[in-house]
Parts: structure tokens; C-alpha cells; sequence
């Protein structure tokens, strides 16, 4: 009897201790450093959970995790969400990280973007919020009261960055904290720099966007929106190029031709004097700054410098401003003439 009993005992402890190594070991079955668990509001429950980690190759054993889950009372507490799970987790681990609503934050990077559309995809690609709820919320009047903007000026509150979000916020709360960075940006200092160039924030961001589009040199840039300004000031046309790349939305042009100066577009700063009524794409913020820190001239005229160094020849007149342009334009003929015949034979 007694060493039946035993035999049981040591039946028992090798029961417990595998039990316990499939709870507190290794339940991975993937080789990659870590994969994401994907909860969505909609599928929130046992089955739909269940069938993911299985499906997805997520873990080892997923009726164990289930059995575990039912016994740390884990369906009561599901939380939607993207959850990290790293290689060799323990079903123990995963279980309490998914029952604390321990996501993984996503990071939501802005660089340059030129649309509403173009934020909204890139919403669209990292979030459970796609891209038509970010578009309906960018071009909601009513909801962009709250903050000041219209549908025009709504990307004046995107400053590249990047930003730290949960999978599910949605998109009032992600434009929240985009909004929530550029009144930071806009400290008193610069809200005054901008009031002496008689220019709003909104404004001043509007001009930074053209120049970012303009030119890379920045050294340029404090110059070139003295022309603007300049121009501005003597209810002169900006005559700006970019804002014809986007008044067409073709931003693959690479020059403007006189038949492109004719689309009908409250951003064609050829036909329209004074800024356009929003951003042609988002700044940076040393651009927002090379507009407020812009020097007073004379200049009313620029142009891509035919060294085609990236730099800008500025003029005080007409003349002298045709004789550059020429030159420039000279340059860029030839380059068209080699790269023509460089194509004809291959």
C-alpha cells in the first residue's frame, strides 16, 4: 500500500511540475523576438481570443491558456488593444499582461506629409482607427470648432514629430495630442514673432510649408520668406511653385510649366494674391522658425541658383531676377537635352 502510494506521489509531482512548466515556461511557438496580439472591440471574447493565438502560432497550447485563463478569471477582464508577446513568454505572464491592459504603444512618426488624405493613410496603416474615420474627423467642420481650425487650417496643428499612442485611441484623441504639441510650439515668444510679421500661427505655419516645399538650403529660407512677406505686404501674387503641384496634386512635377498657372484653385498663389487658406504640406519646426526669425529686406524676387547647388539668387528687381532665371532655365534645358539623349540609347 504504501508503495502505491508513493508511486502516486511521484505521479502526482510529475503531473504538477509539467502542469507547471506549461504554465511558467516557455509557451511561444514562434522564433521571432516578439509578435502582437491584435484585440479588437468586436471580437473581445474567449472564442475569438482562443482562435487567435491558435491561428496566428502565437503559443504552444492554446486550451491550456484558456484552462489558465478561466481559473485567473481573465474573460472578465478583456481588454482590447495590440499586446506585445515576447519569445519564451510564460502563459502566466501573457495572461496577466492581457488582464491588466498592458498594451504596446504604437509610435505614429510625421515627417513631411502634404495631404489630409496622406495623414489619415498613415493613421490608417498603425491604428484600429483606419483612415476613413481620421478623414471624416479632419474634415468635420463642427468637431474642428473645439480647436479653432476649419477644414483648411487643420493641418496647421501637425508639427513633425513623433507622437506615442495605444493601438485603439481613436481619432479625435490622436489629433488631441498632435493639437495638444503645437500649442506647446506656439509659446508666447513665437506667437509675438509671428504678430510682427503681421501673421496669425496659422499663417505663419502656411508660409513655412511653402518654403519647406521650396528649397531644402536653409540658409535660404529666412530669405525667402522675406519675399514673401515683401510680396504680401505690396498686395503682390506670391507666385509660388509648389502651391501649383498642389492646387494639381501632382507633386511629381519637377517644373511648372506657364499652362499649369491656369488651374482654377484657391492654392494657386498665381492667380490668388496672399497665402493659400491652408498648408501645403507640414513644416518643420526650424522652418516655422526660419519665417518668425526672417530678416527685413528689399528682395521681391528669387531663384534656384544655375550651379545647381541648391541655393537661391535674390533680387531687389525684375530685371536682374529674368537674367538669373534665364540662366537657370538655360541649365535645365541641357540637363533635359543629355538625359533625352542618354534615354534614345538605351
Amino acid at each position: 500500500m504504501k508503495k502505491i502510494i508513493s508511486i502516486l506521489f511521484i505521479l502526482l509531482l510529475i503531473v504538477a511540475g509539467y502542469l507547471a512548466w506549461l504554465i511558467f515556461g516557455s509557451a511561444t511557438s514562434f522564433t521571432d523576438k516578439s509578435k502582437f496580439l491584435y484585440i479588437y472591440p468586436n471580437h473581445a471574447n474567449k472564442t475569438a481570443i482562443l482562435d487567435t493565438l491558435g491561428k496566428e502560432n502565437l503559443i504552444k497550447h492554446p486550451k491550456i491558456f484558456g484552462w489558465v485563463a478561466d481559473r485567473m478569471k481573465y474573460w472578465n477582464y478583456i481588454k482590447p488593444g495590440k499586446y506585445e508577446i515576447k519569445k519564451d513568454e510564460s502563459i502566466f505572464s501573457i495572461i496577466r499582461m492581457l488582464r491588466n491592459g498592458q498594451q504596446a504603444p504604437v509610435n505614429l512618426v510625421i515627417t513631411k506629409i502634404r495631404t489630409k488624405e496622406d495623414l489619415a493613410r498613415l493613421v490608417g496603416n498603425r491604428f484600429e482607427c483606419d483612415s476613413l474615420h481620421m478623414i471624416r474627423f479632419l474634415n468635420n467642420a463642427d468637431s474642428l470648432k473645439d480647436y479653432s481650425l476649419d477644414t483648411q487650417t487643420v493641418m496647421t496643428a501637425v508639427l513633425p514629430n513623433t507622437y506615442t499612442y495605444f493601438w485603439n485611441t481613436n481619432a479625435r484623441k490622436i489629433f488631441q495630442k498632435l493639437y495638444d504639441d503645437s500649442q506647446e510650439f506656439w509659446t508666447k515668444e513665437r506667437k509675438q514673432q509671428a504678430a510682427d510679421h503681421n501673421l496669425t500661427p496659422e499663417k505663419a505655419y502656411i508660409l513655412a510649408s511653402i518654403i519647406e516645399e521650396e528649397t531644402n538650403a536653409e540658409a535660404d529660407k529666412p530669405n525667402i520668406a522675406s519675399v514673401y512677406l515683401n510680396r504680401i505686404e505690396k498686395s503682390m501674387p506670391l507666385q509660388a511653385d509648389p502651391t501649383i503641384k498642389f492646387a494639381m496634386r501632382n507633386f511629381r512635377l519637377k517644373r511648372i510649366y506657364e499652362k499649369y498657372l491656369f488651374v482654377e484653385s484657391p492654392y494657386n498663389t498665381y492667380r490668388n494674391k496672399g497665402l493659400p487658406p491652408g498648408p501645403i504640406c507640414t513644416p518643420s519646426r526650424e522652418t516655422v522658425d526660419a519665417v518668425l526669425n526672417s530678416p527685413k529686406t528689399e528682395y521681391l524676387y528669387f531663384v534656384a541658383n544655375s550651379d545647381l547647388s541648391g541655393t537661391h539668387l535674390f533680387t531687389t528687381n525684375y530685371e536682374d531676377h529674368m537674367k538669373y532665371a534665364k540662366e537657370y532655365q538655360q541649365v535645365l534645358n541641357r540637363l533635359d537635352s543629355v538625359n533625352k539623349a542618354k534615354q534614345s540609347l538605351q
